[in-house]
């Protein structure tokens, strides 16, 4: 009986051992299969459980072979002795039995969750809600289906960044060029972008609908700022708001049935909300005091997209951007997402799935483009790139924005990451204002058509008498109808774009600014001011100057000047207020930023007088222009404030405007004095320029005509 069952018991483990030896090898052809990586390490186990398991086999049938021999010479000397009492021990061999099923159950569990964990891969998903209660009726945007979670933004390479326009979609952006802002798209394979306006008046502020069919811009078209609608199939353009004031900065509801932007009604900047259809009047949605401007929609966002908008606010005195709630639309509640006075953030813009917003401010006089998480407001943004005017791709994993070079601007994108190079995506002619990104194509019809007609023409055209053979090459020129307390008199290589340019501030403000200078042409018989240096460009006839006092008119100056860091240096942005008669949204737009205040050097206050001023409390009321842009658009440069600023008033230079061509000083003074007279000047006697400008004019000036309110 006991070897019977013996037997048995040998059968029943041989077919166990053979068929855990069939797994085991199976085991390892799945894993091989699948983690080619781990091959090695699996095979090697294998292997080492197929050894042991096949000497398992060996000792065991010899085991079992010993124990039977040892049982048959047990039970011949029971019967030779003739015992009838048997003495029952455990078989050594059922102990050898256990340790090597334990062995093998051990070795199996071991093995399986060896597998388990090479490949298991899983990560866990987050997600941010937002306590949304209620509905806003003043914006009822329609609820849409929770949007899937976004795929998550691939990890840096070595490999360089891609074109971003070889993704999909199309960007439609503005451009300023020959004085004035138009529309420009771009599509994939293009290698010119297509131009969508040719008006001689300023359209800008694009934003691309949700579907990619139209785009709505702000533009002056109709004599006022107001919004429009362009069908971007067929070209036709609608407009959509009615207002004597200042709109402008559109952007859509992710649904497109509605559209946020700023307006100045009353003498204040604020959100206002209208239907994308024109079906209700705007509704306003915000009322601070101080200037709330550049509203950007969140097109995503839990539970329900699109119940965010986004802003910059001047209320605590220094440009930040808040988040505001639609379903609760309490400015006092809304979200402060920066906190740097130091910073002016502008141009917020939304991700895809409304999870961050992009910016740009300047940081040590870099303009940078950085990202916020919604989730940490308080963490530090992250920094993406040198540029300005950021625009998301529709996947939400990369940013186009504009980065200028001259006269030009290089579009150029990044991995939101921050990781990898930026890879340059296209060189547009012009200063790019604003972009927008969709994922549509532009259509057929419009490639195919080219666009909106090209008919630039330059703003002026400098008219030189000619160049003599050696220095004094060229002449002085009078400048007719202006006055200055020096000789109101350029070189004759540059009085032609001052001409243009007087005009176009006449043009534009109402006022003929430029029509009484501080400073024109200075004689080498003048000694500068003190702190400046002798190589001032106003003894080239390269430079004019208005009345640096201006500034401190009361009750209302005729100028504001923001202060602006540039790289190294201090740059001044001067605002020239319109005319009266033009406050009513005819002529120039709302400032959007605090002046300096060069009269609180004289409180007494020592803080304030080493830092040479401090901002205003408060923004300006009223409409005016950016005569530094318009200076720049005519070839004329602001020129940076002294190290000693500061402390020597006449080193801050906010009222003086250069034109140097790309000239050395020596060169330029070469165009109106010999080289002897130059070193006579700058070491020896003071000299008169070789042509004395006449007290007329030459018969080819036509005179600028005086505006009305200064009379004739």
């Amino acid at each position: 009986m006991l070897t019977r069952l013996l037997r048995l018991t040998d059968k029943l483990i041989a077919a166990l051992l053979r068929v855990v030896s069939w797994c085991f090898e199976q085991v390892a052809r799945q894993l091989y299969l699948w983690r080619i990586s781990i091959v090695g390490i699996l095979a090697l186990l294998t292997s080492i459980a197929l050894y042991i398991l096949r000497g398992g086999r060996a000792l065991y049938a010899a085991t079992a072979e010993r124990s039977r021999a040892m049982m048959a010479r047990r039970a011949e000397q029971i019967a030779a002795q003739g015992m009838d009492k048997r003495v029952l021990r455990e078989d050594p061999l059922k102990m050898q039995n256990r340790a090597l099923s334990l062995f093998t159950v051990v070795l199996l569990v071991a093995l399986i969750g060896l597998i388990v964990w090479t490949t298991s891969g899983g990560s866990a998903t987050r997600s941010v809600a937002g306590n949304f209660g209620g509905s806003l009726q003043l914006i009822p945007t329609q609820p849409t289906p929770t949007p899937v979670p976004p795929t998550p933004t691939p990890l840096p390479t070595f490999t360089p960044v891609p074109d971003p326009l070889r993704i999909s979609g199309s960007l439609v952006y503005s451009a300023r060029l020959n004085g004035r802002e138009n529309l420009w798209a771009l599509g994939i394979g293009q290698s010119q972008p297509i131009r969508l306006t040719n008006t001689p008046t300023d359209d800008r502020d694009p934003a691309w609908s949700p579907d990619g069919t139209r785009v709505a811009f702000a533009s002056r078209r109709g004599g006022n700022w107001n919004l429009y609608l362009l069908e971007i199939a067929t070209g036709a353009i609608t407009q959509l708001t009615y207002t004597a004031g200042y709109v402008g900065a559109p952007s859509w509801s992710p649904d497109g049935q509605f559209i946020a932007y700023e307006a100045y009604e009353g003498g204040n900047l604020d959100i206002y909300v209208v239907a994308s259809d024109g079906s209700s009047p705007p509704a306003r949605l915000t009322y601070h005091p101080a200037p709330d401007f550049s509203p950007a929609w969140n097109p995503g966002g839990t539970p329900v997209p699109g119940r965010q908008i986004a802003y910059v606010s001047l209320r605590d005195g220094n440009p930040e951007i808040y988040v505001i709630d639609l379903d609760r639309p309490l400015e006092e509640e809304a979200l402060r997402l920066t906190n740097t006075p130091e910073l002016e953030e502008q141009y917020p813009t939304w991700n895809p799935q409304g999870t961050q917003i992009a910016y740009h401010a300047r940081v040590n006089g870099i303009d940078l483009v950085l990202v916020r998480s919604l989730a940490q407001p308080s963490a530090e943004p992250l920094i993406i790139g040198r540029g300005r005017a950021p625009s998301w791709s529709p996947s939400g994993n990369i940013l186009l924005f504009a980065l200028e070079s001259g006269t030009n601007t290089t579009i150029v994108s990044s991995l939101v990451t921050g990781s990898g190079a930026a890879a340059t995506a296209i060189s547009v002619t012009g200063r790019v204002e604003r972009m927008s990104w969709t994922a549509q194509p532009l259509p057929e019809a419009l490639l195919l058509s080219g666009g909106a007609p090209e008919d630039e023409r330059p703003l002026y055209v400098e008219s030189v008498e000619g160049k003599r053979d050696s220095p004094p090459y060229y002449q002085v020129r009078a400048l007719s109808g202006v006055s200055a307390a020096t000789l109101a008199a350029l070189s004759d290589r540059v009085d032609d774009s001052f001409i243009a340019l007087r005009e176009a501030v006449l043009r534009q403000s109402g006022v003929d600014f430029l029509g009484a200078l501080q400073d024109a042409l200075w004689t080498l018989d003048r000694l500068p001011e003190p702190g400046q240096p002798r190589q001032s460009w106003h003894y080239a006839g390269r430079a004019f100057s208005f009345d640096r006092n201006l500034v401190f008119n009361t009750p209302i100056p005729p100028i504001e000047v923001v202060r602006e860091e540039v790289g190294a240096n201090v740059m001044w942005r001067v605002y020239l207020r319109v005319a009266e008669t033009a406050q009513n949204g005819q002529l120039g737009e709302p400032l959007k930023r605090l002046p300096w205040d060069f009269a609180s050097r004289a409180i007494g206050d020592p803080q304030i007088f080493e830092q040479g001023g401090r901002p205003k409390p408060v923004v300006p009321s009223g409409y005016y222009i950016d005569l530094t842009r318009l200076a720049e658009d005519y070839g004329w440069q602001r020129v940076p404030a002294g190290r000693d600023w500061r402390s020597n008033f006449p080193s801050i230079l906010y009222w003086q405007f250069e034109r140097r061509d790309g000239l050395t000083w020596d060169e330029a003074m070469l165009e109106l004095y010999t080289q002897a007279q130059i070193d006579a000047f700058l070491f020896g006697v003071r000299l008169q320029p070789t042509a004395t400008p006449t007290a007329t004019a030459s018969q080819r000036r036509t005179p600028t005509p005086r505006p009305p309110d200064l009379g004739n």
